[in-house]
């Protein structure tokens, strides 16, 4: 063998990585420079959602101080050291946004994620198997429905305590009962499709019906269901936060900087509540607004009108 045919043979398993590699690469950029273009203002809010994660997970790398370390004198305006001013303790109003995200992203995604769960254990079992089941479960759903939200949480958090689990807890079991109603509504149209008939004519159990044909075929209004739980959960924890009843001190959140800081020195230091609400109205405006394009995206109806 020449060491010419030793080069090309060595050469060809590189050669067919890059081939297989490249039309997977180009057919996911394809798709989110097609997303961007029909929607994009959701292609934005991704992106501030990617930078709140970003910051969220690099804080003490983004972060020029500590959330605890006193950085200057109190209730100072912005400026090069401060950008966004100090609050009543000295502390760098910056920092403890940026490390504040970290509570908002675990109770967002935490609370989010536990409502999905629940929302589609429930809805797709209550749909699918329909009859009595359904009937009682949906009588429980509609109970849970009618309960206001805020005096449970309040309730709730007096008796057990605050903290972020109880937070994460409390806001996603209170926000499944109705996402479960979305869904058991997709899984009964998606029941009667003939792929179903078909699955149950070859005797498939009901649990591979669920599973295997049934839960892919609404996985669109799941994940658009989803997203927007991100942001009222955000919302929702930012309310508690603002009463006392969110995230325990001395974790910072963007709620507790509005509820502290910012409305005790609001007429002398409006910053203090400024950057804290405009950090909370842009990251659940960007979640809904995200949720908003992938429906129109990932819904065959909205999609072709």
């Amino acid at each position: 063998m020449t060491p010419v045919e030793a080069s090309s043979i060595a050469q060809a398993p590189v050669a067919g990585v890059d081939l297989a590699v490249r039309p997977w690469f180009m057919r996911v950029a394809g798709q989110i420079w097609r997303f961007a273009r029909a929607k994009p203002l959701g292609a934005i809010s991704a992106i501030i959602i990617a930078l709140l994660l970003a910051a969220a997970v690099f804080a003490p790398l983004i972060a020029p101080y500590n959330y605890t370390e006193k950085t200057g004198q109190a209730l100072s305006e912005p400026s090069a050291d401060n950008i966004m001013g100090t609050d009543k303790f000295g502390r760098d109003q910056f920092s403890r946004l940026v490390y504040g995200s970290r509570s908002t992203v675990k109770v967002g995604l935490g609370a989010a994620a536990l409502a999905t769960v629940v929302a589609v254990a429930v809805g797709l079992t209550s749909g699918f198997l329909g009859g009595m089941f359904d009937n009682l479960v949906q009588r429980i759903v509609e109970a849970l429905m009618s309960l206001p939200w805020l005096v449970v949480v309040l309730a709730v958090m007096s008796f057990v305590g605050s903290g972020t689990g109880t937070v994460i807890l409390v806001l996603g079991l209170l926000a499944a009962p109705n996402m479960s109603r979305v869904i058991r509504g997709a899984t009964l149209s998606v029941r009667e499709m003939a792929y179903i008939e078909a699955a149950r004519a070859i005797s498939a159990s009901p649990a591979r019906l669920i599973v295997r044909h049934t839960l892919p075929n609404i996985l669109a209004p799941i994940i658009v269901m989803g997203t927007l739980a991100v942001g009222n959960a955000i919302l929702a924890e930012a309310a508690l936060s603002f009463l006392g009843f969110g995230i325990t001190p001395p974790t910072p959140s963007w709620g507790q900087e509005l509820s502290g800081s910012g409305r005790q020195y609001m007429q002398i230091a409006p910053w203090l509540a400024i950057f804290p609400g405009l950090a909370i109205s842009i990251t659940v405006f960007s979640f809904n607004m995200l949720g908003d394009a992938l429906r129109d995206v990932l819904d065959p109806r909205l999609r072709n009108s």
